[in-house]
């Protein structure tokens, strides 16, 4: 299944599988081990294990993340946003503002690259000294590069009970991020469904 590193990100607040939600990036090792996780994904813009994680940037990459759930939520509009922070979404043109300032932070120049018996490739070139601003700049391109991407009109917020999570729906009837979701959604309609019944029963 196609990573997407916008939606990774998003995905650091999930449901733990008790009925509660959990912030992935709530501490500074869980934030490490999160950077750490997507090393293929940054290949080619970072290395994780050229930086140390701290506060700044912990702080810096849930900032991020605000910007791109609450453009995720606009995305998905008029269908309801993620539960998990529908009540506190960064305004939309604030959120765009953060995330092209975020990106405008490194500067970078594509080079080309052609091998006299291979295939032309394109790689982006930092004059970027500082890792953390690498990092949340790309992070900041990767949202960038999905959003404006095909793969935006796919977008979903899974409506299962208790689930917070965006997906990317891959294929025409697909209502959940995950056949879990989809089992609880269907055992949460069926408890509906028969309860409702069962009162209209009593009342007649």
């Amino acid at each position: 299944m196609e990573r997407w590193l916008a939606l990774e990100l998003a995905s650091t607040i999930r449901h733990d599988g008790q009925g509660g939600v959990v912030d992935d990036l709530a501490t500074i090792e869980g934030t490490s081990r999160w950077i750490h996780a997507q090393a293929e994904l940054l290949a080619g813009d970072i290395s994780p294990d050229d930086l140390t994680a701290d506060e700044p940037l912990r702080l810096g990459i849930i900032e991020l993340r605000r910007a791109v759930r609450a453009l995720f939520a606009r995305t998905v509009s008029p269908a309801p946003p993620s539960p998990a922070d529908a009540h506190r979404l960064m305004p939309a043109d604030q959120a765009i503002a953060h995330l092209n300032a975020a990106a405008a932070r490194e500067l970078v120049a594509p080079q080309l690259n052609w091998p006299t018996d291979g295939t032309p490739t394109a790689r982006l070139l930092s004059v970027e000294n500082n890792a953390q601003v690498r990092l949340v700049a790309a992070l900041a391109r990767a949202a960038i590069d999905f959003l404006s991407g095909p793969q935006r009109t796919h977008l979903r917020s899974c409506t299962a009970p208790r689930c917070v999570r965006y997906f990317v729906k891959s294929h025409g009837r697909q209502e959940w991020c995950k056949p879990s979701c989809g089992n609880r959604a269907r055992a949460a309609r069926h408890y509906k469904r028969h309860h409702h019944e069962s009162a209209s029963d009593s009342l007649s």
